[in-house]
């Protein structure tokens, strides 16, 4: 089967006026240009990189819903309730109880609107701080995030939507306090695009070290997962209109990242969620693996032993299609038994096979008696071959963001909606709280990506 390659638009293709302008082409831009064309906009998807798809890319584990038909169907009975709590939980109680609440209650329907345009995501897996299996991926087990995204951009290329690269966009155009469009760089000069409506779906600031300076200096060094364009350029656009930032100090670092190589790679919550355990130099757990990113980044820190080691057995890795591809860039490593990849990666090997021994009676008992992991059990470490990922904790994502309500409207410093200006997706703040529970950035694309789409189309059909 041939590469599906999208066809982006030449910028002498950019037309004068747009029904809404959407600025991003990751999860939460191309759902909302979508659900938005299908509502009868004219929109155009303005994206700065010669590459589409921005963090969304990136994403491995998958997306959570609660109360899905694909839960049914695997024999799960979940409830919103549940989910709000743990992620408010999970949080800090710090997430925004608003935007939380229609996040959860539209979860399920992202499930069956993306499965209406074809995009099935009909596995299930678990993360960090869920009591249940919510994590919604496709059958193949493929990461969810290229996988969301290619899938998404067939749709706009068969509904014949325009998406621009290239194209960076530097100034909101304001007319009586009203934003009206954009004033955008282009290879053939700045052009201004008159609009009706404009969506903030720029991301957010992960390899801004200016920005993450600013907010957070004790991070300042850190490396990230992020891609190189995530510098917060909608924040910016935002806080010229008079827009509000909040929680700008709320930056999550994630605790399995590969950060050897000049290039970081995301070792995705997955891995952890099917059975893998984490291991210091001797050999030795020493935290609960699925609590929350904070509380794993914090433990593999405090360790001070050059980060620890990922855990894994072949039957893991038949479980996670992801660890095919970090082979793939070499960055696992390998052993016919457990004492062969202790030595491969200077571990102590009596450590590391007496730590597989108690764990795979903690599976077998369902009982975790060390360090009360109760989810993420379905399977011993027990297969060979054996499999080690060497991570450290990396800036994975920003929680802060542009301050909106669950209309995804902007607002101004004073709590004022800015008309004609929307935001979401990881440029947006609140959702999240203190903590971003793995998953859910994902879901949030699709969720408030669709209820951009529709929020426009709504402030233009009432103007």
């Amino acid at each position: 089967m041939a590469k599906f390659v999208f066809k982006t638009k030449d910028a002498s293709e950019l037309a004068d006026k747009y029904d809404a302008i959407i600025i991003g082409s990751g999860g939460t831009g191309m759902s909302a240009a979508i659900q938005a064309h299908e509502l009868g906009l004219n929109v155009a998807v303005l994206e700065k990189n010669e590459g589409l798809g921005g963090n969304t890319n990136k994403a491995s584990s998958g997306m959570n819903a609660s109360e899905s038909n694909v839960q049914y169907a695997h024999g799960i009975i979940d409830h919103n309730d549940d989910f709000y709590k743990e992620t408010m939980k999970g949080g800090g109680l710090m997430n925004d109880p608003a935007m939380l609440r229609f996040f959860v209650d539209h979860s399920a329907s992202a499930i069956s609107w993306l499965k209406d345009h074809d995009i099935v995501v009909s596995d299930l897996t678990i993360t960090g701080g869920m009591s249940r299996k919510r994590c919604h991926r496709p059958a193949s087990l493929a990461p969810i995030g290229a996988f969301l995204e290619t899938s998404l951009l067939k749709v706009a290329q068969e509904e014949e939507i325009p998406v621009f690269n290239n194209v960076k966009v530097v100034k909101l155009l304001e007319d009586h306090k009203q934003v009206v469009g954009v004033e955008a760089e282009t290879k053939l000069g700045d052009k201004k695009i008159a609009a009706n409506a404009v969506l903030l779906a720029t991301g957010g600031y992960g390899a801004a070290q200016d920005i993450i300076g600013k907010y957070r200096p004790d991070l300042k060094d850190y490396k990230t997962t992020n891609q190189a364009g995530a510098t917060g350029d909608g924040l910016k656009l935002a806080e010229s209109v008079n827009g509000q930032l909040v929680q700008m100090n709320l930056i999550q670092v994630h605790p399995t990242a590969q950060t050897d190589n000049p290039r970081v790679y995301l070792i995705g919550e997955a891995v952890r969620g099917e059975g893998a355990i984490l291991v210091n130099r001797a050999g030795k757990r020493f935290v609960n693996e699925l609590n929350t990113r904070k509380i794993v980044s914090d433990a593999i820190t405090n360790l001070n032993e050059d980060g620890a080691y990922l855990i894994l057995d072949q039957n893991i890795r038949d479980h996670v299609k992801a660890v095919d591809f970090y082979e793939s860039v070499g960055l696992v490593e390998h052993g016919d038994s457990l004492e062969e990849l202790a030595k491969t990666i200077n571990v102590d090997p009596a450590g590391l096979k007496e730590t597989v021994t108690v764990w795979n009676k903690a599976v077998a008992n369902q009982d975790d008696s060390e360090f009360a992991r109760t989810t993420g059990m379905e399977r011993g470490i027990e297969k060979g071959p054996f499999f080690a990922i060497h991570i450290h904790p990396a800036i994975h994502y920003t929680m802060g963001g542009i301050h909106i309500n669950s209309n995804t409207e902007v607002l101004d410093t004073n709590g004022n909606v800015i008309a004609g200006l929307y935001a979401a997706g990881e440029v947006s703040g609140g959702l999240h709280g203190n903590n971003r529970i793995g998953g859910n950035s994902i879901a949030e694309t699709v969720i408030f990506g669709r209820q951009a789409g529709i929020k426009m189309t709504e402030f233009i059909r009432n103007k």
